[in-house]
């Protein structure tokens, strides 16, 4: 059974600490979310261990072939690009660099389909680049929702300003602002 809702959130530079902000008591939400934070492979572990002591929901990195669960958060591990089989599980795979990034968000957000009733929500956060562009681009097509970062708030807004400007973005928000966005879009697991 597939979650109730999928969210798909991409970052780079400045990234974590706006998911630093998002996550800061999110509670544990009635869907899955997967994060695409392009950073060096020693940081992976440290970067779930300091996301899980800010939410209720379960922090883990993301493993082949996982079943994806609701409540769960999902760290794209580095070096390798993730993707979505069948709005249910998780495939890793080694692959070139799109974007110049590896994870990246576009083959992350392209990879999940619409199968209602499910939600997907795609998320594009402070970053370098136009990686989450076409994601964005397609999870919109498809009837997702989609949000930015602001340029406020942005460390960096390479990637949230492009994917604005591609018209297809629903809402531009802080961090805080996002994960009251989330809770209200998402809902919040019983």
């Amino acid at each position: 059974m597939q979650p109730n809702s999928i969210v798909i959130i991409g970052a780079s530079g400045g990234g974590p600490r706006a998911l630093n902000s998002i996550f800061t008591d999110l509670p544990p939400l009635q869907g899955s979310i997967l994060v695409v934070q392009q950073m060096p492979k020693y940081i992976n572990a440290s970067f779930c261990e300091t996301l899980n002591r800010l939410t209720d929901m379960t922090v883990i990195q993301a493993k082949h072939e996982e079943t994806l669960k609701e409540g769960v958060v999902y760290i794209a591990p580095s070096e390798q690009h993730i993707q979505i089989k069948d709005n249910r599980s998780i495939n890793l795979f080694n692959g070139e660099k799109v974007n110049w990034a590896c994870p990246s968000v576009d083959i992350l957000m392209k990879s999940i389909t619409y199968e209602p009733p499910t939600r997907i929500i795609g998320v594009i956060l402070s970053g370098l680049g136009q990686d989450g562009v076409e994601g964005i681009k397609y999870i919109k097509k498809i009837g997702g929702f989609t949000i930015a970062q602001d340029e406020k708030s942005s460390a960096i807004y390479g990637m949230p300003k492009l994917a604005y400007e591609t018209g297809e973005v629903d809402w531009q928000l802080t961090p805080e602002q996002i994960r009251l966005r989330l809770i209200h879009l998402v809902g919040q697991k019983k």
